[in-house]
């Protein structure tokens, strides 16, 4: 595929103001909720083969959440569209202002492996909605995703202003190498920063959602049996491998007795064996497998540790006893392993937190409203959970997005479709009457005077 005439073909669609009627940008997201809906037979074998997700964690996560996204712009986008009268001031009446929303132009989405259809899509919801083409790199980490979404967009959306790139590393860096007017990338640090560097040849704003070790405090006085399974819920769905998951937990004078909570919540979701459970997912390839095993001796293993690398399958693992400098808590482990830490007070651990990096979420189980206000008002990461991890994602009036390390800028519901739109400022002046002319030179006492009375 030549990638020039590919990103030419859409530049030239857009040119012609294909997509920024508001009739085709409904056409397009309800053409995207049909390929989900259609599609998802395929897209649930596809994942089931790239991560050995379960059919039911398939939907919730990836495309029954694509869905709500669309299902939510198409009920918002006509107030969306709409421009937005802005107070003018008295020194320039008679006079309207207003704001109106236009589409950047042909913008780049870049998606990683770990949520292959979810996070594909779902920014492409915002880029439909905002009027613009689009070009999509799936991740070549997740390739039966990858193919099925090369099979499925075309058939089903506009190949005028819509198109699908696959492959690797080095049609990545040839797609970094145009012109686009947008670039939204999810995905490590490190490639973020490449592709910031490779944004700065052409000015082109960039929207990185990144990662990080999100924490996750446990208080004394709460329900341990109900935080270890929502614990363990969020930690270990998808086999760990999601952004937002708890990355380590900070447990305040309960270490002991929460561990035990944790363990029983594991054999309780996924058995005594989880490698046979349908609901728990596999490594994505034999490297990550590699990586993860390499952090299994950073603590003392409370339940799991078991690992097939053949079957790229590693247990649901708690760790104790974790050094806070052990390989397990020096990067964003992104994988079925959870440490927890045993701290003495509230102090220390939001002090532990705000050593490190800004994390892209943090998540606190207290019973008290003074420990809420604390963590909100003395820590900063990209979204706060209390009681419950990662479901802020599920909240579409709510933006999604990290701070510093974790990433920048945001998405999700409204957010996406700013995120992907120009708010053009718009001001309206008619020639008569002309009432600047007390500002017009020369500049006598008395325009002075009115000057200072209106400015």
């Amino acid at each position: 595929m030549e990638l020039t005439s590919v990103v030419g073909r859409l530049r030239h669609g857009f040119g012609a103001g294909r997509t920024k009627p508001a009739r085709w940008r409904r056409t397009q997201l309800q053409a995207l909720r049909t390929l989900l809906v259609e599609g998802e037979q395929e897209l649930a074998a596809a994942l089931r083969t790239d991560l050995g997700k379960g059919t039911v964690e398939s939907y919730a996560s990836e495309l029954g959440f694509v869905i709500n996204e669309v299902d939510f712009a198409l009920k918002h986008l006509d107030r969306w569209m709409r421009p937005e009268r802005v107070h003018v001031p008295r020194s320039l009446l008679p006079a309207r202002a207003r704001t109106v929303p236009e589409p950047l132009g042909v913008v780049l989405v870049i998606s990683p492996w770990n949520y292959p259809v979810m996070l594909a899509l779902a920014p492409m919801v915002g880029a439909i909605a905002a009027g613009n083409c689009v070009v999509l790199k799936p991740s070549e980490l997740a390739p039966a995703t990858s193919a099925a979404l090369a099979r499925l967009v075309p058939r089903y959306l506009d190949e005028q202003a819509i198109a699908v790139v696959e492959g690797g590393v080095d049609e990545t860096s040839a797609l970094l190498e145009q012109r686009f007017d947008h670039i939204f990338y999810t995905g490590n640090g490190r490639v973020g920063r490449i592709v910031m560097q490779a944004a700065v040849r052409h000015l082109t704003p960039v929207t990185l959602e990144l990662g990080g070790k999100s924490p996750a405090i446990v208080e004394q006085g709460v329900d341990l049996a109900a935080t270890a399974r929502r614990l363990v819920w969020g930690k270990f769905f998808n086999a760990g491998q999601s952004c937002t998951a708890p990355d380590y937990v900070l447990a305040i004078g309960s270490a002991r007795e929460l561990e035990r909570h944790l363990a029983d919540a594991i054999r309780a979701m996924y058995g005594d064996d989880p490698s046979r459970s349908p609901d728990y997912g596999r490594i994505v390839n034999e490297r990550h497998f590699d990586r993860l095993t390499a952090l299994l001796d950073s603590g003392r293993v409370v339940i799991g540790g078991e690992h097939d690398r053949n079957a790229r399958y590693i247990a649901p693992t708690v760790l104790a006893d974790v050094p806070a400098d052990s390989p397990v808590m020096s990067e964003e482990i992104f994988g079925p392993i959870l440490p927890v830490l045993d701290v003495p007070d509230l102090d220390t651990a939001l002090a532990f937190i705000n050593e490190r990096d800004k994390p892209l979420a943090l998540y606190a189980f207290t019973a008290d409203p003074r420990t809420r206000r604390r963590v909100l008002a003395e820590t900063s990461s990209g979204a706060v959970g209390f009681g419950l991890p990662n479901a802020h994602l599920t909240v579409p009036g709510l933006p999604f997005g990290g701070v510093g390390e974790s990433g920048t800028g945001r998405y999700h519901g409204p957010h996406s479709f700013e995120t992907f739109s120009h708010t053009k400022a718009v001001l309206d002046k008619p020639l008569t009457p002309d009432t600047l002319r007390a500002a017009y030179p020369p500049i006598t006492p008395l325009k002075q005077r009115l000057i200072r009375a209106f400015t």
